[in-house]
């Protein structure tokens, strides 16, 4: 299985760095996986409602220019569907067993994810109604992705 994870913003934090790199490491044996970062676009701290808007329609731009026309797409979204990680794995592993090798995660920027994203979305999952930085969400997603292969082969992992 081949995923990508698609995030706005370059990380800078050093701990988030490096338990990322750990994730990505011990996810090699179970799948391809590639990181793609996406510049997040600048913008004053007050924003206009139209201004929220074009900020997100170009971050929205540029995630859709990284994701290949056969993939499977989850965007992370608040109002997406909540899944247990025993569930997280039965739907990659359903994924898999019909065919779909290409997924995508897609985690927007701190205003979220344009509408054009959401359409273009196969499903949306919510890991809390609570708003998480979005680079700590590229490691708690990397983490979920881990566990749910560990699932899968029915290899230990911690509960």
């Amino acid at each position: 299985m081949n995923i990508t994870i698609v995030t706005v913003g370059k990380l800078k934090e050093k701990y988030l760095k490096m338990g990322i790199e750990e994730y990505e490491k011990r996810l090699r044996p179970y799948a391809k996986i590639q990181l793609a970062e996406v510049p997040d676009e600048k913008a004053p701290e007050q924003l206009s409602d139209a201004e929220m808007e074009m900020v997100k329609k170009k971050e929205g731009e540029r995630i859709l220019s990284k994701i290949p026309a056969d993939a499977h797409v989850i965007a992370l979204a608040i109002e997406g569907k909540q899944r247990s990680s025993e569930e997280l794995a039965a739907n990659l592993e359903s994924l898999m067993t019909y065919g779909k090798s290409k997924v995508v995660f897609v985690i927007g920027g701190s205003l979220g994810l344009h509408a054009d994203v959401l359409k273009r979305a196969d499903e949306k999952l919510s890991f809390s109604k609570m708003t998480f930085p979005h680079q700590l969400m590229k490691l708690v997603l990397m983490e979920q992705v881990y566990r749910a292969f560990r699932i899968m082969k029915n290899e230990p992992y911690h509960k």
